[in-house]
């Protein structure tokens, strides 16, 4: 190694070595993702609530782990299930089962930021988002509308979030519980927007509630935000049990690669790129020392046409047309069996019919070709005219099935 090329290395190395302090100085950016997952403690975590909800509740609260379809096959689930996330996008079948649910008698107490377009159009409901002119983001003002529950002052959450509300409700039927508005320099609630309701269903209750942002771990840090989320769950029957649902949360853990795993800790991606370099170093200046040629080795020859052209000019030779004809048919129903993915076992009126379909023949035409078939398999000698005549026909029924012999 020359000087150039050690003062070169040693200025690599103080690059390297200058990169990862700066890394691991840095300060980590706080996570804004909104999991609400009840582990974790991030912002937009749930850990805060459910174990506030477990110490309360204690045996009465079940996390569930499988979806609404699933869970609810179980004809002894009976209480409350409580689901919370920013999107709640819950299919047909999953609104339909859980509507009947409902229906017997049970709460359902759904809050996220999106709801599933199947159910709000089964609840009649049509949702929103608020936005101001002169304002970029939004800042949610959320309160009640019970006199024992609502607040002097609105909660003010001071981060830009979406704020949705219930354009349409069915007023007939459905009750107003909460509202809110997008926060506009001053602290109170002048143009209410529904952001929670209440939807009687049978014998039982959907909650609807909009801004799932209450329930995690940012806003509880708040004394003050804690009673506004406590009143908002106060609408639970506590009594019975509560279905915590963990099937649709953003930030649930779910299986991945060991390279996501690698890049997502600092040190194991340093120390990644560390091997990284010390590889390419290595091939740099140890590499081109110990480089030897390569030998070139011939890849094996395809064999196959040249054995397949002896066996078959052995036969030949031999004047043995019926074993010929009789390794052509067996070849014959291996294509059926492979290709048409038909069993051979049993010929009847079935089988032809679906030979025929697959192949592209008609029914004539197939049982025709298999009544040659059978004679020449039953007979003792076979012609060679026979064994064309059998080639030709063969032939020309696999040619239907894509132009090709």
């Amino acid at each position: 190694m020359t000087k150039l090329q050690k003062i070169g290395f040693l200025g690599l190395l103080l690059m390297v070595a200058a990169l990862v302090y700066l890394e691991a100085t840095k300060p980590q950016p706080i996570n804004w993702f909104p999991s609400y997952y009840s582990e974790d403690k991030i912002p937009l975590g749930t850990y805060v609530l459910h174990e506030l909800l477990e110490n309360r509740l204690q045996d009465t609260l079940e996390k569930v782990l499988q979806s609404p379809f699933e869970k609810l096959k179980d004809t002894t689930v009976a209480g409350t299930y409580l689901f919370i996330n920013d999107r709640l996008l819950l299919d047909r079948t999953e609104v339909a089962r859980l509507y009947q649910w409902v229906e017997k008698g049970n709460t359902a107490f759904l809050s996220a930021t999106y709801h599933s377009g199947d159910l709000l159009d089964t609840l009649q409901l049509e949702m929103q988002n608020a936005w101001l002119p002169n304002r970029i983001g939004t800042q949610p003002m959320l309160n009640l509308i019970n006199k024992k529950l609502a607040s002097e002052t609105p909660y003010h959450i001071e981060r830009d979030l979406i704020v949705r509300y219930f354009k349409e409700i069915d007023t007939l039927h459905q009750t107003v519980l909460g509202v809110s508005q997008a926060y506009n320099d001053t602290v109170k609630i002048s143009s209410p927007k529904v952001n929670f309701i209440k939807a009687p269903v049978g014998k039982g209750t959907f909650y609807i509630h909009s801004q799932p942002e209450i329930f995690s771990n940012y806003f509880l840090l708040s004394e003050k935000n804690a009673v506004h989320t406590e009143n908002v769950l106060s609408y639970i029957n506590n009594a019975t049990r509560i279905y915590w649902d963990t099937h649709y949360k953003s930030g649930k853990p779910v299986n991945i690669s060991p390279l996501y795993i690698l890049f997502n800790n600092k040190y194991l991606k340093w120390a990644y790129y560390f091997v990284l370099i010390g590889t390419v170093l290595f091939v740099l200046f140890e590499g081109k020392r110990k480089q030897r040629s390569i030998p070139i080795v011939n890849p094996l020859t395809n064999k196959t046409f040249e054995y397949t052209r002896t066996i078959s000019g052995m036969y030949l030779d031999k004047r043995e047309s019926h074993e010929i004809a009789k390794k052509q048919i067996v070849l014959f129903f291996e294509f059926i069996r492979t290709r048409l993915r038909i069993p051979t076992e049993i010929m009847n009126s079935r089988f032809f019919n679906a030979v025929a379909s697959r192949s592209g023949n008609t029914v004539e035409d197939t049982k025709k070709l298999f009544t040659f078939i059978e004679k020449v398999q039953n007979q003792q000698f076979t012609s060679q005219e026979e064994l064309l005549q059998l080639n030709k026909e063969i032939t020309l029924y696999k040619k239907k099935l894509d132009g090709k012999s």
